[in-house]
């Protein structure tokens, strides 16, 4: 993996293409209607400024993806785990009924690039202006620029980042998604001014923003709540039914909630891992929703916990005498969690 980026400074941005995830067009005069009622977030509002987070649940209220979702020119767009990308494809059709609706996996035309750091002087011939706020875009010929959540803090005073560097902009995270040809013409750009990163390094960056991604290893095992997903505005209650709603909505109101999602650093993790309590070693008390190597070595994970799990005792992973999980703090507050 490539952390030079993130360990020296020695660039002032870097890049990740990101075959890791996928893009679904959902095209046709009811398609805001249609998606508002499959998913877990307000569709119908989406202004083409920005972005929102939404899930797909199944009648259990357990997510079966997770997307970034926004308007273009001519489609509602959804981000999707590429290793999802057929299931949801065919599972939201089976809904579409008698709606004015298309589903086109744009898996081969469009790709996704992830930028961190400094990255404006590269990234502006290409867009006018850049998004400002977290969740913003801007369109251009090139594709749509999205702002991301900022890399946490400590990740930047960790990292030695160049003190030249304005503070906000060694930060920020972007989402280019652009034509695989307009990519290929300014590979070669993006080369020279940039550092190249894997997938997995900038996986880890995500992470470490708390903001979950639900994969074939992960799918249909938490409830939105599980995973925090509504305290990174990927849930409105306000909104009426989808599938799922009444079980997000009885967890929500009625107080219910015993697991949670918390960030975590062990040996090695991989999505979908069990994870064991001392105290409780017959049955696991949670699951690795996302992993990837940290730049010290072993892995960093966001992990879906029983809550009185955290109260006292250890944590293992893989097996009841597996290696330890050590619980980092998130860079958000969670309701239910001393912090």
């Amino acid at each position: 993996m490539t952390f030079d980026v993130l360990k020296t400074g020695t660039s002032s941005g870097a890049f990740a293409v990101l075959d890791t995830f996928s893009i679904m067009d959902v095209k046709g005069p009811d398609a805001a209607d249609f998606l508002h009622n499959q998913l877990t977030n307000d569709i119908q509002h989406l202004d083409p400024a920005h972005v929102r987070r939404a899930g797909l649940c199944s009648p259990k209220g357990r997510l079966l993806a997770s997307f970034l979702v926004w308007k273009s020119a001519e489609a509602i767009q959804l981000m999707v785990s590429a290793d999802l990308r057929t299931l949801v494809r065919q599972r939201l059709a089976m809904f579409i009924l008698r709606s004015k609706v298309k589903l086109i996996d744009a898996y081969e035309r469009l790709v996704c690039v992830g930028f961190v750091g400094e990255v404006s002087r590269c990234l502006a011939p290409l867009f006018q202006t850049l998004p400002e706020d977290i969740d913003g875009k801007v369109d251009s010929e090139a594709g749509a620029l999205i702002r991301l959540t900022d890399s946490p803090e400590h990740l930047l005073k960790n990292s030695g980042a160049q003190a030249s560097a304005p503070h906000h902009a060694a930060r920020a995270r972007y989402l280019w998604v652009a034509p695989r040809s307009v990519l290929n013409a300014h590979a070669h750009t993006l080369d020279a001014a940039l550092t190249r990163i894997d997938p997995v390094t900038w996986g880890w960056l995500t992470l470490q923003t708390g903001e979950p991604w639900i994969t074939a290893a992960t799918q249909a095992q938490f409830v939105p709540q599980m995973i925090n997903f509504e305290l990174i505005g990927g849930v409105d209650f306000r909104k009426g039914c989808y599938p799922g709603q009444e079980i997000v909505a009885r967890t929500h109101y009625r107080g219910t909630l015993k697991r949670r999602m918390m960030l975590a650093h062990t040996t090695d993790a991989q999505a979908g891992a069990c994870v064991f309590h001392s105290l409780d070693p017959s049955q696991p008390c949670g699951t690795v929703v996302n992993a990837a190597p940290a730049p010290e070595g072993g892995s960093d994970c966001l992990v879906e916990l029983k809550l009185a799990a955290l109260n006292c005792g250890t944590i293992h992973i893989h097996a009841p005498d597996g290696p330890t999980l050590l619980l980092r703090a998130l860079p958000y507050p969670v309701p239910e969690v001393k912090q």
